[in-house]
């Protein structure tokens, strides 16, 4: 930007021009204050007007008159500007602005109008900072316009007005009838005045003014603390006129101090994608480079150490951008040096005799280095330059056993930081270096690392950094980043990186890493360890996808981890901790490493594999159907898993049917396919089409395009679900309702009406490319709609019979509930008749012998009227009993009289006492020889 079009910015306003405000007001009027009243704290009236008149009147005679009458304004406001004169006091300072060219004695009074500007506005009403605030940000933008008169003083004073607004004092004496207006009011309307574009355009006026220059930079970097200001800063180019001239000499620093400290603040407080494009050219890459260079090289306070690390952070923002030369200038090259000196020798005279303190600045600087190196490994050109720096065999340098009594330049603490650090960047940089990373044999340092981190030797991590979360006195942080580091690389599918893993016995050590994980579990590191277990079975996936004999290498402990993680608790899954990824991986794996391989896939099943399968896809969450309905359509072409599948039960008794069957229901209610209250077909010429196929026109697509019939397919589980239910066939399903038959009609069918719908699709598409088939064609074509159609029909017909027959069964049931409920009730009636008729009985005596009388009656009626004739008869009731109920229901019987035998229990103290058949009182019969005579019995 030139001076010219720095003063074109300003024409609006140009010193000693005339300034019109808006706020149309009387013309102040203030006075010279005496000492009494000055005591008061009270303005003596002077008529501003005046003096804006004399200074606009031209003459050598009036320079002392002019001079005098701005001294006595000044005297005047020496405690504080009120808001109400602020327009025409700036006024006043632009026509003596005006005169400093032909006159530079008014730089004096300019520069004392300024130091009043510092003081506190004041206020006479609350509503004056509402009422004069487009007077006062004008007034203030005023400032940034009179950078182009040619004063030094003039220039620095405007700067320390500016910086004032910031450090604002209280005013000298408090003044009646006047209060301070608040003191964010100066730098609000600054902000709105727009005067920190003003002031970043008048740094073209100071390339060669070193202490005019300095001000500036330091106005600015009070102003950078707004984001209004950053915004408007940036629009005037800030941030590259000032990183261009960073390595202007300044024996003092501050200029590259203060230009570093408003490039932060730009990059925080505005746009960072606007900032990055203003630095990235050759010229601010230059600048960078040179003065980081300077700082690396030469500089050893920690103040140049912190500048160093501040400009390559900025750098790093700048990498950022493919677009931005730094290839070109050179910097990529010198940083990548500066990052592997220490741990690859280099002959280099740049970095020769340099070494790394233990300082903080320093361990700062590495990790900011291993920072832009990922940065710079996502553009390709800087590949080459990454290989000739040979960055993988420095960063391998961490990967290793710590080595104990070895003397290093950083602290314990510090060397595990830098050893997360350096992992973490090889599982950036190296995928894009295969070849440098077999070259170092990276497999073997990784997994002689990983046995090392899986040992029990003793080690206590610090755990003090971002990548050493969870890793205090234990070394799983370094497992995690190693692993995160195999993942990475084996997710390439390289093949030569794979089958190297696989002959150093990989695929073991992983799955006893896995194991010695589940010993050490703790809730302190959970977090950290189901992360180490999901990589595991990730790595162990893309080892063994589509490599049988790896898969047997996986083999039953494989199979063994698996199954250990599908029987975690449910609950788990909904703490946030990892289980779900966890599980997803344990899926993933199950496709990877056992499919395909028929001694695992036995193995599986004979752990009850499916079970746990089916167990998962019962918790109905939709993340986990789809894959595992995938793995079930895979596990169903081995002729066992029928049988498993069939004797699964679920909560309630469910089957794996009833299970499928209801998770399609809900499929098709989320998606919106029309069905009736009982699930039944409701268009038959599109039984499957989607709420979103509905709304989806259809639209011609070349024939290599799938069509919305064709994607439906893929994007929801119908198809997966059909396709299990047809491996365990449709017939003889055990354990289903009425509504999971009328919904397997449709399933069953599902085949046919996709076919049916994709025919449609094409017969639509016919027609809106307006094409005309020959006749057989169209005749096919029709009668396979036709035909698709009928088979909706049939369907439909199918589920109404269901439907129909299963309210007839309702019925019947119904019927059976209530001939049991009615039988229940009579029975009910006949004990409470019963009831009420034995206490007729108990209190009525008439009654009772009523009832007494057809007892005997009803006993007399049922016996035989005719009796043999050598029998002999005993009586089953007691005479003179008024009693209906039965006596007993056993009668002694006794051929021989008891006055003889005594009876059996006449020979005993108290001998039992019984009722004589023939009647009479009780009687004690004395004991007697007992004559063995003949006995005759009859049965009563």
């Amino acid at each position: 930007m030139s001076t010219a079009e720095a003063a074109a910015t300003a024409q609006a306003r140009a010193p000693g021009s005339t300034i019109k405000f808006s706020s149309p007001r009387q013309i102040p009027v203030v006075g010279v204050v005496t000492e009494d009243e000055e005591a008061q704290g009270v303005f003596k009236p002077m008529d501003l007007n005046r003096v804006i008149k004399l200074l606009e009147e031209t003459g050598d005679d009036l320079e002392e008159k002019q001079l005098k009458s701005v001294k006595k304004m000044v005297q005047c406001y020496q405690n504080g500007l009120p808001l109400r004169d602020l327009a025409q006091i700036f006024k006043i300072l632009n026509l003596c602005a005006g005169k400093i060219k032909k006159q530079p004695y008014f730089i004096e009074p300019a520069c004392n109008i300024l130091k009043l500007c510092g003081l506190p506005f004041l206020k006479k009403k609350v509503s004056d900072e509402i009422t004069y605030a487009e007077d006062t940000a004008n007034s203030i933008a005023l400032l940034g316009d009179l950078m182009i008169i040619p004063s030094s003083e003039l220039r620095i004073q405007i700067c320390k007005c500016i910086i004032d607004f910031y450090h604002a004092e209280p005013p000298k004496q408090h003044i009646t009838g006047y209060q301070q207006a608040s003191s964010s009011y100066k730098i609000k309307m600054a902000e709105v005045g727009g005067l920190a574009k003003t002031m970043v355009q008048s740094l073209v006026l100071f390339e060669n003014q070193l202490v005019e220059k300095l001000w500036v930079l330091k106005t600015l970097q009070h102003l950078s603390a707004s984001e209004v200001n950053c915004t408007l800063m940036v629009k005037a180019q800030a941030a590259g006129a000032i990183c261009a001239h960073l390595n202007d000499p300044d024996p003092s620093g501050q200029l590259l101090f203060r230009s570093s400290e408003i490039l932060w603040n730009l990059l925080e407080k505005s746009s960072k994608e606007e900032i990055i494009q203003q630095l990235s050219n050759l010229e601010c890459l230059l600048a960078l480079k040179k003065v980081f260079k300077n700082l690396f090289t030469r500089g050893f306070s920690n103040y140049d150490r912190q500048l160093r690390n501040d400009i390559l952070v900025i750098t790093t923002i700048i990498s950022q951008n493919p677009g931005a030369p730094m290839i070109e200038c050179g910097f990529t090259r010198d940083l990548i040096l500066f990052a592997t000196f220490n741990e690859v020798k280099n002959q280099n005279p740049l970095v020769k005799g340099l070494k790394f303190s233990n300082s903080y600045e320093d361990f700062e600087l590495k990790k900011l280095l291993f920072n832009i190196i990922v940065t710079f490994c996502k553009d390709l050109s800087t590949i080459q330059l990454l290989i000739d720096g040979k960055v993988i065999l420095a960063l391998f340098t961490y990967v290793k056993k710590p080595e104990k009594h070895k003397i290093v330049e950083w602290s314990a603490a510090q060397y595990e930081e830098l050893q997360l650090h350096a992992i973490a960047t090889l599982s950036s940089v190296a995928p894009f270096l295969i070849d440098e990373y077999m070259l170092y044999q990276g497999n073997a340092h990784v997994l002689a690392f990983l046995e090392w981190c899986d040992s029990e030797d003793s080690f206590f991590s610090h755990g003090n950094s971002f990548h050493g979360t969870g890793g205090r006195g234990n070394k799983f942080a370094q497992m995690r980043y190693s692993l995160r580091l195999l993942r990475a690389m084996v997710y390439l599918e390289h093949e030569t990186i794979n089958k190297d893993l696989c002959e150093k016995r990989a695929i073991q050590q992983l799955i006893g890493i896995f194991k010695n994980t589940i010993s050490k579990y703790n809730d302190k590191e959970e977090a950290i360890l189901l992360e180490i277990q999901s990589d595991i079975l990730l790595i162990l996936s893309g080892l063994c996808e589509h490599h049988i004999p790896r898969k047997e290498i996986f083999g039953t402990e494989g199979v063994d981890i698996i199954l250990h993680v599908m029987k975690t608790d449910p609950k788990k899954l909904q703490s946030g901790l990892g289980y779900n990824v966890l599980l997803f991986s344990t899926l993933d794996s199950i496709w990877c490493c056992i499919f395909g391989c028929y001694p695992s896939e036995d193995y599986f099943l004979e752990k009850e594999g499916i079970f746990l399968l089916l167990d998962l896809m019962a918790l109905n969450q939709k993340k986990f159907c789809n894959l595992i309905l995938g793995i079930m359509v895979e596990f169903c072409d081995n002729p066992k898993t029928v049988a498993h599948v069939n004797a699964w039960r679920g909560k309630k008794d469910q089957t794996a049917a009833s299970l499928l069957i209801k998770l399609w229901r809900k499929e098709e209610k989320e998606l919106g396919v029309k069905r009736d209250k009982h699930g039944k077909i409701v268009d038959t010429k599109k039984p499957l089409f989607t709420s979103f196929q509905e709304e989806q026109k259809i639209i011609p697509l070349p024939a290599n395009c799938p069509t919305i019939a064709v994607m439906d397919v893929a994007e929801n589980i119908r198809a997966k679900i059909y396709a299990v239910l047809g491996k365990l066939d449709f017939e003889n399903l055990p354990g289903l309702s009425a509504e999971d038959f009328v919904t397997l009609c449709i399933i069953h069918r599902y085949l046919d009406f996709k076919i049916g719908e994709i025919w449609n699709e094409i017969y639509e598409e016919i027609k809106l490319e307006k094409l005309r088939p020959v006749t057989t064609d169209k005749k096919i074509l029709e009668s396979i709609i036709t035909a698709s159609e009928n088979i909706g029909k049939m369907v439909a017909s199918l589920q109404s019979k269901m439907i129909e027959s299963q309210a007839c069964q309702d019925v019947q049931n119904e019927q059976k509930v209530y001939t049991k409920v009615q039988a229940t009730h009579k029975q009910r009636e006949l004990a409470n008749k019963s009831w009420e008729n034995f206490l007729a009985r108990t209190s009525n005596v008439k009654t009772l012998k009523k009832a007494k009388r057809l007892q005997e009656k009803g006993i007399e009626s049922s016996r035989y009227s005719e009796h043999p004739s050598n029998a002999i008869f005993h009586r089953t009731d007691i005479k003179g009993l008024n009693t209906t109920v039965p006596s007993g229901g056993v009668v002694t019987v006794e051929s021989t009289p008891a006055r003889l035998v005594g009876g059996p229990l006449a020979d005993t103290d108290i001998a039992l006492k019984k009722l004589p058949i023939r009647g009479g009182a009780l009687q004690r019969v004395k004991a007697v020889k007992t004559v063995n005579e003949p006995e005759k019995s009859v049965p009563a």
